[in-house]
């Protein structure tokens, strides 16, 4: 049986996972190291992840050993860290649905491709700013 707390409340009783409970500077703690995690199994079982993290760092240091602005380096990497951040997103959004079941099912298609979706729009931004920055600043 999972572990869940109930808010009480004079309507209903609204179960709440245990993990839920942490306050303060336990929580803010407990959040990073979450976090940390996260990016360990995305490192460890997410293909596409560890591509978009090396692309992530060849382009950072491309974008830092350009001579642009400050702030078009900053543009430049912010969208390269989208792109990390939607695949995050997408992962977890794929590790539900395959917790949920692993049979083959309309909806669980549709959530799928919908990430996947999120990701390459993500990666056409980083690809669209990558070029009006480089265009515009060289020819």
């Amino acid at each position: 049986m999972h572990n869940l707390i109930f808010l009480h409340s004079p309507q209903n009783m609204e179960p709440v996972s245990e993990f839920k409970s942490k306050s303060g500077l336990k929580r803010i703690f407990s959040a990073f190291f979450y976090s940390m995690d996260g990016l360990k199994s995305a490192w460890r079982h997410e293909h596409a992840f560890r591509q978009e993290l090396v692309l992530f760092i060849v382009a950072t240091a491309i974008a830092l050993a350009l001579r642009i602005s400050a702030f078009e380096k900053l543009v430049l990497i912010a969208v390269m860290v989208l792109i990390l951040i939607v695949e995050l997103i997408n992962s977890a959004i794929e590790a539900v649905v395959d917790r949920i079941s692993l049979e083959r099912h309309p909806l669980s298609k549709n959530a799928k491709d919908f990430g996947s979706a999120a990701v390459l729009l993500a990666c056409l931004l980083a690809a669209a700013t990558w070029g009006v920055v480089l265009f515009n600043r060289f020819y």
